[in-house]
Formats: structure tokens, sequence, C-alpha cells
């Protein structure tokens, strides 16, 4: 696979669910999607019109909402952006129902489409398996039912769900994302369960975005103090649009309290911020840094790993303007690395699919 630079991070955007997904779901959920008029179920994490879900130059002209276009995504990911190769991450409100049997069967629909009218169409496409993570055994079944076709690289699942990751119901998810060689992509985003913010609920869609980062906090140290890596060496955990500059700050915080109380975890045998590197990447859109190289070059040095970082556009949510996707004033051979070898070693099935 001749490679030059992997967007590991685009959206393409369902249509509808009765526009888009009704020819891919089983006959029971079909009708029900009629007789009960179910179609927009667009995650209020990323609602269609807000700005940031669409840059205006990637939204189409006929009004329908940005990725849902396969011609317009090829134009901006490729031509525009400069990617040879790119993962979807399909967004949708199918990762957020409480019916679970809706959830699986929205999820199957989703992969089910992605499959025929994206991957099948483009060859420089790849795809993350959307999961009903609702349902542990209904997310195993569609893991299992989808493994098979390496054009999937990984497993989606949203940040703030109705448990932390970490807890020992999920496990038979990740022993097959290790068994399949399937990062667990965390992506932002809310099934709203709990308030989006650990002290209560925003007021402002600004302050639900910020306040993500907390989510993602919170899933590391899940996954790491219950013991996930101890069971599952091997799995690797990609965060997508986590942001990045909190991350040093972070590490030095669980190491110094792991030093404390790690009596309460025996199982967790190294310092935090060591299995972070091993075993978490991060893409770099948005890159939350302050604009100067002295203060990248700073963050870079203190998360203290070149193995980490993963190009990302985030297309065609507005992370930035222009046409560079990269951020500015990173290294060079940080570039590098990010934009293929990193990619290649944390999605190691990219390079079965022609």
């Amino acid at each position: 696979m001749a490679v030059t630079r992997i967007d590991c991070d685009i959206h393409p955007a369902v249509g509808g669910t009765r526009t888009t997904l009704l020819p891919y779901l089983s006959d029971h959920w079909k009708e029900q999607v009629v007789s009960r008029a179910i179609d927009g179920l667009d995650l209020t994490s990323y609602p269609p019109s807000m700005p940031l879900s669409g840059r205006a130059d990637w939204r189409p002209a006929n009004g329908t909402k940005p990725g849902s276009d396969l011609a317009m995504v090829q134009k901006g990911a490729f031509d525009q952006l400069g990617a040879s190769h790119a993962i979807l991450n399909v967004l949708y409100g199918a990762q957020a129902v409480f019916d679970a049997y809706m959830a699986a069967d929205f999820c199957k629909a989703i992969n089910d489409w992605i499959a025929a009218e994206w991957l099948s169409r483009d060859p420089r496409l790849r795809a993350s398996i959307v999961v009903p993570m609702q349902a542990p055994d209904l997310a195993i079944e569609e893991i299992e039912r989808r493994a098979g076709d390496v054009r999937f690289v990984s497993i989606l699942v949203l940040a703030q769900g109705e448990t932390l990751l970490g807890r020992r119901h999920f496990w038979p998810v990740y022993q097959l994302a290790e068994k399949y060689e399937l990062p667990l992509a965390i992506h932002a985003g809310t099934q709203y369960r709990q308030a989006p913010s650990s002290a209560g609920w925003p007021s402002h869609r600004y302050e639900y975005y910020f306040v993500e980062a907390q989510a993602f906090q919170a899933q590391i140290l899940s996954l790491i103090y219950e013991g996930v890596f101890g069971k599952f060496p091997n799995l690797k955990v990609v965060l997508m649009e986590s942001g990045v500059s909190w991350l040093p700050a972070f590490m030095w915080r669980a190491n110094k309290t792991w030093r404390g109380v790690r009596v309460e975890v025996p199982w967790v045998e190294r310092e935090p911020a060591s299995i972070v590197r091993d075993n978490f990447r991060v893409t770099m859109q948005p890159f939350d840094a302050p604009g100067d190289a002295k203060s990248v070059e700073e963050i870079i040095d203190q998360i203290g790993s070149d193995k980490m970082f993963l190009f990302a556009s985030d297309y065609p949510h507005w992370q930035f303007d222009g046409d560079d996707p990269i951020p500015p004033h990173l290294p060079k051979s940080i570039i590098e690395k990010m934009c293929v070898d990193n990619p290649r070693e944390t999605f190691s099935r990219l390079s079965l699919a022609n």
C-alpha cells in the first residue's frame, strides 16, 4: 500500500435514518423506522448546524449535512488536505439510544452502509466498526461479524457513555479487539446518560466541548487502574478529538498519585505515564497548544513519546482554517512519524487491504 499521509479521523455523515440506513436495517426495524417516523438521530454532541460540525467551505451547497457527500469528502480529505488514505468514523445516534436491540441493528446498518457505499467506492478509505456499547454482548456480535473485513481497522466508542470503559463487563470487547488487532478508538461525544461535567450540567455548548478533556482523562484512568492493560497488554487505545496539551500535566499527576496509593491497585505494576506512552495514541486535531514554537516543543518533550501522535484532519469538523491540517511548529521528525509510521503501527490492519 503506497502511503504518504494517513488521515486517522474523518467523519462521513448519515443523511438520515430513513433516507440512508433504511435499506440496511432488519425487517423489524425497517417497519419501526417507517411507522414511528424515526429519522434524525444526530448526536447532540455534534448537531449538524453547529459551526464546529462543518467548516463553511465543507458544507454542501444543497443544505445537506457536512460529510454526507462522498465526492465532496474525497475532494476535501484527499485533494485539498493531502491524505493518501483515511479512516472513517461515523458519529450518529445509534451509539446513544437506550434500546440495546435498536442500537445493535442501527450499528449493523451503519457498518453495512459504510462498507457498501464508501469503502467499496474508494480503495483509499478504511473505517471503524461502530458498536453498541450499551450491550457488550451485542457489541461482540458486531465485531465478530465485521472483523473478517480488513477494511475495518478499529472499534469506535464515545468518550462519555453509561459507565467508565475500564469496567470488567467491557473486557470481552477488549479481548476481541486484541485478538483481531483492532484499536479501541474513543471519540469525543456523549450518550448523555450523565452530566457531561463532573460537577453538573453546563449551560452552553462551549462548556460541554471544553470539559470533554475530563471525560478522556477519566477513561484513561479507568482503563489503567481497572487492570485492562495487565490483561490485554497489546490493546491500543486511540483518543480522537481529545485535544493534546492537557496530557503532560495529567501524566505527571497520574504518576504522583499512583506512587502514593498504588497499594490499592497492585496489578498496576508500572507508572501510569509509561502505560499511556505504550498503549495510548492521540489524533492531532484539535491540537490545543499555544501558538509559539517553544510551547509546542515543551509539550511534545513533556509527553515523552514520538509514537503517540496520529495525523488527523477531523474533516469536516472546523478545527482549523486553510489547507494544512498539520498543526504549526511541530518538529519535522514528529510530522514524518505521525503521518505514516505511527498510524501504520497503531492500525496494523491498514496494510492488509488492497
